[in-house]
């Protein structure tokens, strides 16, 4: 019998496997036109990137999803900290988050525009502002519930106040700020491809609504496996180990 961590890195692989099985069956079963098989979009895959369509439009809105996904995280868990540590600007911005939670990211991006031109600092900035805000209200969570005692024996200890935010503070807040980058990297791509889609003349986004306009269903099924993988990988290369090695503690 296999050991149990080779079970556990056999489960993503064999899922992903049911889930193409489970494609392929629909496929069968749906006109090639509605629903194309595995092998179909595979093959349409194959010859945009053989081109350099698929590279190109890739990278630019990778681009896009990585400025946004820094800008977002950095000020929205510089933000949740403070808010998380001093309950009275907390009171103060409260009303912000519920309003900024709650703007539908169309109107963001379609004023972004408006005020800063059909460019790529507006695109980024849109993206961001959507994103921001749920960012925050996460990490204020995790400030919130940070372990007190720990900080009061770090004092107790006359630790200096860097190595103590640095060392006891900031670990405690990791989880939240894991959860918030999950939930932001997938929040944040599709924003993206919206923004793109409305005012940009490149990336994925831009791509995909040509192939709408010409019904293309193998060509849309291709950018969006593209661009999953690409998620996949910095999923299970970068997110994962940085999350084992900083929430090493814990276990």
């Amino acid at each position: 019998m296999p050991p149990v961590a080779a079970i556990d890195r056999a489960l993503r692989p064999l899922s992903l496997l049911a889930l193409l099985l489970l494609w392929q069956l629909a496929a069968s079963a749906a006109p090639a036109a509605t629903l194309p098989p595995p092998l179909a979009v595979g093959a349409r895959l194959w010859v945009y990137t053989a081109s350099g369509e698929l590279p190109y439009h890739l990278g630019v809105t990778l681009a896009r999803v990585a400025a946004s996904f820094a800008l977002a995280l950095t000020l929205g868990t510089a933000l949740g900290i403070a808010l998380g540590a001093w309950p009275r600007l907390d009171r103060c911005c409260d009303a912000w988050l519920v309003v900024g939670l709650n703007i539908p990211a169309l109107v963001t991006v379609i004023l972004c525009y408006l005020w800063f031109g059909l460019n790529d600092v507006a695109a980024v900035l849109a993206v961001a502002l959507n994103k921001i805000p749920t960012v925050v209200v996460t990490v204020r969570e995790g400030a919130r519930a940070a372990d007190r005692a720990l900080l009061d024996m770090a004092r107790a200890f006359r630790l200096p106040r860097l190595r103590t935010f640095a060392r006891v503070y900031l670990p405690q807040l990791y989880p939240y700020v894991f959860a918030a980058a999950r939930g932001g990297l997938a929040l944040i791509w599709k924003i993206v491809l919206v923004v793109e889609l409305l005012g940009r003349s490149s990336g994925v986004g831009y791509q995909l609504s040509l192939l709408f306009q010409l019904f293309d269903i193998a060509g849309i099924l291709a950018y969006t496996l593209a661009f999953a993988g690409v998620v996949l990988v910095v999923e299970g290369a970068l997110l994962r180990p940085l999350e084992r090695r900083l929430l090493g503690w814990r276990r």
